[in-house]
This record gives structure tokens, C-alpha cells and sequence, in this order.
């Protein structure tokens, strides 16, 4: 095995001159890097990681910890999060705690010390305990998580607002008895989405029917069995608001087994505006969430704490929402919406 002592005596180098040409974070002439590196390929020489990592301190790994790897909406947070931390030379190393705070903690502790910064997103409202576990000056920045009273950036997504206008949206084509689909019990999104679902009624006037609140678990298959539970009701909501677009997917499923037609006998909306929302037929109407920028601003603010570890650079972001509107609500054309920023699709 070629070893970098043997890169070293052949290009008449120093072992800490060629560390300095791969590891990249020293500076050195060009004639000298070009030489080395020539050097190194006609060896056949790698850089061992681990050993970097010894001498530089440094892993060049972002660990990304999510409560799931399934669905559009991961895929897209991760996607931004990879192409942002690509161009600034590191990779990801990527777990998922599905809502267990066992696996949370054996996510986390398997990460220490592979990793240079954490993106954490735990909405679940019980995890600041695992969170608080960490090291205090190890970076990490939380997605749409309970700050656990640390030096941590955060971001979230404006899910009241989002709620709220959607709502409002759906009162102003005049809807009443409007069901929401929540999504998972203890979950931060959940439960902002909710809330927004509640005080949007309110204003309007219009009682609450906790019939019409149904339990999901922000899937597909929660959708179609929330929805089924509300085909239960007589009489039947006119209008439904799912807090994900999986789960609005899950209760288009459900209506059109059932015989009924959307938006012709119920309004579906959802929210998040994953890429597939708008091919579905019809296409769904959503709070639409930047999701693949939620990944790059996380790691744009990831890499600069780890730049500055002396530097409390603790901020909370919240990236806006706003709507899209599509068929499957019945918006006539030039319908009046609640936000100026709606978009019509």
C-alpha cells in the first residue's frame, strides 16, 4: 500500500507538505501541489480519511439527521442540503430516528465524531432532552424543531400562517364545515398546522366540531384512512384540509373509491406543495414551502458556525409559505383569495 512517507520521498517533499496538498486547508505553491499530486496519481496514492481527519481535525462530513428518509418531502430537504454542502467540499452522512427517541440517541451518538456540524430536524415536542445531550459548542441547526436552549440556529416553516390562510382560502369559497386531516400527535408541524386550522374557524365564526379534527401520521395510507373516517359522517365536510400533501394524496384515494368526486362533491387541499402536487388529477391545491431551500439555509447556516466556533451566531429563520391554488379546491378563475402572494395554477 502506498503510503504518504512514500509520496513524500519520491516528490522531495515534507509527509506535512503533501498533508497540506490534499487536505487542502494549508496553503502551498502551485509548482509544489502540481508536483505532489502528479506524484501521488503515477503512486497510485489515496488519502486515508481517518487520518486526515486526525491531523486536520476535520471530517469534510455534514451528519443530516431526519425523523424519516421516505417521501417527496425528505427527498427534496435532503437534495438541498446535498447540492449546498457539494460545492462547499462536503458530503452527508444521513440517518433517520422515525419518531423514536431511542433511535434519536443512537443517530446521534453514532454521528459524534464522524461528523463536523449536525442538520437536525425533530419536530417531535418531547426531544429537546436528546438534543440537549450534545456537546454545547458542536455545531448544529435545527428544522423545524424545539431549540433545546442552546447556542443553535433554527429554522421553521411559517405553518400557522400557512394553515390560517389555507382556511381562510377555503371559507371564502364558502365552505363550513371544514375537516382537517392533523398530522402526527406531538409533532411541532402538527401542531402549528392545527392551531392555524382552529383560529382560522374562529375568526370566521364557524364552532368547532372535533368530528371533523381526524388523526393522521403525515403518510399517504393515514390519509386514506382519515379520510375514510370522515366518509363516516353524516352529513359529510365539504371541504378538506390535510397538513401534508402525502395525506391529501392518501384522501383523494379514499374519496374516489367511495364514488365521490373532487372538488365536484368535496374541496381537497394540503400542504408542503411537493413536486408531485401539481400532476395529480386534479391538481391539488397547497401551502407551498421552498423545501429544498429549507436545506440549503440550514447548511449555509451550518457551515458558517462551523467557521466561527468561537462566534454565537444563534438566529431563528422562519421560511414563509403561501398558497398555490389548483382544481382540486373549486376555485372558480379570479376567485378572491385571503393572501395577495396566492398563486393561481
Amino acid at each position: 500500500m502506498i503510503t504518504i512517507k512514500d509520496v513524500a520521498r519520491e516528490a522531495g517533499v515534507s509527509v506535512a507538505t503533501v498533508s497540506r496538498v490534499y487536505s487542502g486547508r494549508d496553503p502551498v505553491s502551485e509548482h509544489t501541489r502540481v508536483r505532489v499530486c502528479a506524484v501521488g496519481a503515477r503512486l497510485g496514492y489515496a488519502p486515508h480519511g481517518a487520518a486526515q481527519s486526525l491531523i486536520t481535525n476535520r471530517t469534510s462530513t455534514i451528519g443530516v439527521l431526519l425523523p424519516d428518509l421516505h417521501g417527496e418531502f425528505f427527498s427534496e430537504v435532503i437534495r438541498g442540503i446535498d447540492q449546498t454542502a457539494r460545492r462547499h467540499g462536503y458530503h452527508l452522512l444521513v440517518s433517520s430516528a422515525h419518531q423514536d427517541p431511542a433511535a434519536m440517541e443512537a443517530a446521534l451518538r453514532a454521528m459524534r465524531g464522524r461528523v463536523d456540524g449536525m442538520i437536525i430536524m425533530s419536530p417531535d415536542l418531547a426531544a429537546d432532552s436528546q438534543l440537549a445531550s450534545l456537546p454545547v459548542r458542536f455545531p448544529i441547526v435545527l428544522l423545524n424543531s424545539i431549540d433545546a436552549g442552546r447556542h443553535a440556529g433554527s429554522i421553521t416553516i411559517a405553518n400557522f400562517d400557512g394553515a390560517y390562510a389555507m382556511v381562510g382560502h377555503l371559507v371564502s369559497l364558502g365552505h363550513r364545515r371544514i375537516a382537517i386531516l392533523c398530522g402526527t400527535e406531538g409533532n411541532l408541524d402538527a401542531a402549528e398546522r392545527l392551531r392555524g386550522f382552529r383560529a382560522a374557524l374562529e375568526d370566521a365564526g364557524i364552532a368547532p366540531d372535533p368530528r371533523l379534527e381526524v388523526c393522521g401520521d403525515f403518510d399517504e395510507h393515514s390519509g386514506f384512512a382519515a379520510a375514510e373516517q370522515l366518509l363516516a359522517l353524516d352529513p359529510l365536510p365539504s371541504a378538506v384540509f390535510a397538513a401534508n400533501d402525502s395525506m391529501a394524496i392518501g384522501a383523494l384515494s379514499a374519496f374516489r373509491q367511495a364514488g365521490l368526486g373532487v372538488p365536484a362533491d368535496i374541496a381537497l387541499a394540503g400542504f408542503d406543495d411537493i413536486p408531485t402536487a401539481r400532476y395529480l388529477d386534479p391538481p391539488l391545491t397547497s401551502v407551498h414551502v421552498d423545501i429544498s431551500t429549507l436545506g440549503e439555509r440550514a447548511t449555509g447556516r451550518l457551515l458558517e458556525a462551523m467557521s466561527n466556533p468561537d462566534r454565537d451566531i444563534r438566529s431563528d429563520e422562519v421560511l414563509p409559505a403561501h398558497l398555490v391554488v389548483r382544481a382540486s379546491c373549486g376555485a372558480p378563475a379570479g376567485a378572491a383569495l385571503p393572501l395577495s402572494h396566492a398563486i393561481l395554477t
